[in-house]
């Protein structure tokens, strides 16, 4: 069985979306924002979403800053605001903290911030919503939305397909990043995946 094509999907939706449609789009950073904001924002009026409870404290406020500094600097998006619930993360991982970077606990977490969204995208009237997080080639986008197709709502609003990493994507992100400065993380964001950078880091340099 040929794997879906999920970029051939969302250009698809396009066309026949029309003009004039609101998207909640799931941000994890500024540097992958950057370039899906960049395929979406001529066909949509976007919205992004900082919803990453997953995010330590001080990453967290250091990746949302970055993202605001995006946005205000080149007026691509309005920015729907809500608390970090970082408590909801260590509820969705406990029991899976010791999950491999990519397993278990990160298929938790996806859901968790893809529900957010679909809620918060349903509350607020809008026609899609999507997620950056395709953009990352260390993401697994069938998985991401597969999620994202669960938690669409009957008659709210509807899953945008994609896999952003396509036609280049991570490297139009990376070139994006570097033209506006952008911090880019090395990991992440959660304490887990730091903790295992950390212990590959220690092994490697012994």
């Amino acid at each position: 069985m040929n794997a879906r094509n999920f970029d051939k999907l969302m250009r698809d939706e396009i066309l026949s979306a029309g003009s004039g449609k609101k998207l909640l789009l799931h941000c994890c950073c500024a540097p992958c924002s950057t370039a899906c904001l960049a395929r979406l924002t001529p066909h949509f009026s976007v919205t992004a979403f900082f919803y990453n409870p997953n995010l330590e404290e001080e990453e967290y406020a250091k990746r949302k800053a970055e993202l605001l500094r995006f946005l205000r600097e080149t007026g691509c998006a309005d920015v729907l605001d809500c608390d970090r619930e970082a408590e909801k993360f260590y509820a969705a991982a406990k029991g899976f903290e010791r999950e491999p970077e990519g397993g278990a606990r990160c298929e938790r977490c996806f859901l968790l911030r893809l529900e957010k969204t679909a809620r918060a995208a349903d509350e607020g009237g809008f026609d899609y919503f999507a997620t950056t997080l395709t953009v990352s080639p260390l993401k697994n986008s069938a998985l991401i939305n597969e999620l994202g197709e669960s938690v669409q709502s009957a008659n709210g609003a509807k899953w945008l397909y994609s896999d952003f990493k396509k036609r280049n994507g991570y490297l139009e992100s990376v070139k994006l990043s570097q033209k506006y400065g952008l911090y880019r993380q090395n990991y992440c964001g959660c304490v887990f995946s730091r903790k295992e950078r950390e212990r590959v880091e220690k092994n490697s340099n012994p």
